[in-house]
């Protein structure tokens, strides 16, 4: 048995192996986290919106009976409630506009006719008082006063009616101003006649002159303007209402159709809410048409038996008064006013005169053709037989006055018996007496038509409310079945 010796050198010539030495490594430093900005970007989640999600439920409920009733039910009371509204609104509007006919734009149309012969017949009383002289009768005098106060307070009652800033109150405004200064001219006018002075026929015919190129004018603005707004309240009151009849169908075709698709799911012939819907819609339909057709009827009736008579008759009566100043002022100026018409010189308030006589004959042949009764026509007879016996009067009055008979003229124009005068008063009563009459027609018509569409829009509002509850009470009946 050998030992191994314990300090026994290497062998010769063998070196012991020895490894080289590494230096120490340093630790790799520990990740960090990763931060929120090194995270990839997600898709961010789309939010869907609120018809989406609707129209989803809407066709996932369409799948079932039970929601198609609701639908159905929904859709009904929609149309339903829908046709109640627009009927009760467009009803509103022309129920309205045909009171405003009756009410307000019509009279004060009449009202405006009124202040224009007011203005008129107070020029031609100025000028019939102006011819009497020192002689002036009070009756002329009170004439005067009285058409004066009348146009005055017309024009109280158009201000009281009409628009701020609108062009009525502007005329109206401008006719305040001027008429207190066509009185003063007309008092200086009969002062200095009655203390024999020349200078007041000068007075008259300045008057006059303010009275035919500015009042007369601006009465005449006012009144075309007030007989615009009346045929607009017509053009608002007369058309049919289309949207609320086409609405009223589509509903009731709606009511039939879900009533056939009960009967032929069920084998019922009736649903108490959907027969009590459609004939709430039926109602409010034939309520519609036949009250609408009523009203247009009897506005139509007023207009072309009532309105355009009293136009025609009006004008008539101005175109009667213009003569009548025309004739008198031809007395007062003599000769002072010329006109020339080609190459031939006339007395220029006699040819407008002839003028104005013509625009009356005219006026009284169309009155008469639109006369629908004896009561309207016979007047208008009375008043077209003084225009002619006045034509050969005014002849006769001029023939003398050319002659150089101003006195015997005179008499024949404003005398007590005989007189032209008395021809106009003629005619102007019996106009005023067809005025009469065919305001009474306007009225009647008018107020027939106005009455046909009484309680026309809260009864359909309160119809269509009673049909849409019914139609939903129905389906709410269908749908029990299925609980």
């Amino acid at each position: 048995m050998t030992y191994t010796p314990h300090n026994t050198a290497p062998p010769p010539g063998t070196a012991a192996t020895t490894m080289p030495a590494v230096p120490p490594q340093p630790r790799p430093a520990p990740t960090p986290p990763p931060t929120p900005a090194s995270t990839p970007p997600q898709e961010p989640e789309t939010r869907r919106t609120a018809f989406a999600e609707g129209a989803d439920r809407l066709r996932r409920a369409a799948t079932t009976e039970p929601g198609r009733l609701r639908i159905i039910g929904a859709l009904l009371a929609a149309l339903v409630v829908a046709f109640g509204a627009v009927a009760a609104w467009q009803m509103t509007d022309r129920a309205a506009a045909a009171d405003d006919v009756l009410t307000s734009s019509q009279p004060l149309s009449s009202d405006a006719a009124d202040i224009y012969r007011s203005l008129a017949d107070a020029n031609t009383a100025a000028s019939s008082g102006f011819l009497a002289g020192g002689q002036e009768t009070a009756a002329s005098r009170d004439r005067y006063e009285k058409d004066i106060r009348t146009a005055a307070a017309k024009l109280v009652n158009a201000a009281a009616n009409s628009e701020p800033d609108s062009p009525s109150a502007e005329t109206i405004a401008e006719l305040n101003r001027l008429l207190p200064e066509y009185k003063g001219l007309v008092e200086r006018a009969r002062t200095y006649n009655r203390q024999g002075f020349p200078v007041g026929g000068a007075y008259l015919r300045y008057a006059n002159e303010k009275m035919q190129e500015q009042m007369l004018p601006a009465a005449e603005d006012l009144y075309t303007t007030e007989n615009q707004r009346l045929r607009s309240d017509y053009a608002d009151a007369t058309p049919y209402p289309w949207a609320a009849m086409a609405l009223g169908v589509v509903a009731l075709t709606a009511l039939a159709w879900a009533m056939r698709r009960n009967y032929l799911r069920t084998n019922r012939v009736l649903n108490h809410g959907l027969v009590a819907a459609t004939t709430a819609a039926t109602v409010v339909l034939l309520w519609l048409t036949i009250g609408h057709t009523l009203a247009r009827s009897g506005l139509n009736d007023s207009y072309d038996n009532g309105v355009r008579s009293l136009n025609v008759l009006h004008d008539a009566r101005i175109a009667s008064l213009k003569a009548r100043g025309n004739e008198n002022l031809t007395l007062v100026a003599r000769g002072a006013e010329t006109t020339k018409v080609g190459d031939e010189t006339f007395d220029a308030y006699d040819y407008d005169f002839d003028r104005d006589m013509d625009t009356l004959g005219k006026g009284l042949a169309l009155a008469q053709r639109l006369a629908d009764d004896d009561s309207g026509a016979e007047p208008v007879s009375s008043a077209a037989g003084n225009m002619t016996e006045w034509k050969k009067r005014h002849e006769a009055a001029r023939e003398q006055d050319e002659n150089g008979n101003y006195q015997q003229a005179l008499d024949m124009v404003i005398g007590a018996e005989g007189a032209t005068g008395e021809c106009f008063d003629g005619v102007d009563e019996n106009l005023a007496t067809a005025l009469a009459h065919e305001q009474d027609e306007f009225r009647r018509a008018a107020g027939d038509g106005r009455d046909a569409l009484t309680g026309l829009p809260a009864g359909a509002a309160g119809l269509a409310v009673l049909g849409a509850a019914g139609a939903v009470l129905g389906i709410g009946r269908r749908l029990s079945e299925y609980r």
